[in-house]
């Protein structure tokens, strides 16, 4: 590996052990091995590198779900409850990352070239939960959909991961919000609950 992996694996370790706010420049330095003027050289500034630590960090988090060969069809309200039965196994491995957005999303305003980057990797996000809960190909899905139904998808993924920060003994199960799902649906159709 050369000194930009380095400085890459670093800072997600220091990311996950420390957090954006509490990571200095020279934690990264120590953790990869590499030198304080590499991170300048490689990413232009510590927020940046941090920006793309985290960025991979949620890349790798992402591949969770439902399975390629899922039995539930796409847009079902089985394949929303797989989904999110997947999604939510996979949160106490990735707490720290869970933790992370949280950070973000609460310390915005002092990571304002972190948010920046973010902000331009939320459609992707969008996207590939799109693509989990449709069975749409992700390079297939229509716009409209990436933008409306991913946009419901993110909205629930952000509502649940604090959920389960704060408290995952009683965060919201798989079953509980496909049966609020359920009712919702039957509600709006005029059918009561």
């Amino acid at each position: 590996m050369g000194h930009r992996e380095d400085l890459l694996e670093g800072a997600k370790r220091c990311l996950l052990e420390k957090g954006f706010v509490r990571t200095t420049a020279r934690d990264i330095v120590k953790e990869s091995g590499a030198n304080l003027g590499s991170i300048g050289y490689h990413y232009g500034s510590k927020d940046a590198l941090l920006a793309q630590a985290y960025i991979a960090l949620i890349e790798n988090a992402g591949d969770v779900g439902v399975p390629a060969d899922g039995t539930a069809e796409g847009g079902s309200l089985e394949r929303f409850q797989e989904a999110w039965a997947g999604l939510l196994k996979a949160f106490p491995e990735s707490r720290g990352i869970w933790l992370l957005t949280l950070e973000v999303i609460t310390q915005g305003e002092r990571l304002a070239e972190v948010r920046e980057l973010l902000v331009k990797a939320q459609g992707e996000g969008r996207s590939g939960l799109a693509a989990q809960f449709t069975g749409i190909a992700e390079s297939e899905l229509p716009e409209d959909v990436v933008e409306s139904e991913g946009r419901f998808y993110v909205t629930l993924l952000n509502g649940l991961m604090v959920q389960w920060l704060f408290d995952p003994d009683s965060a919201t199960t798989a079953e509980q919000l496909t049966e609020g799902l359920r009712r919702v649906m039957e509600r709006a159709r005029g059918g009561g609950a």
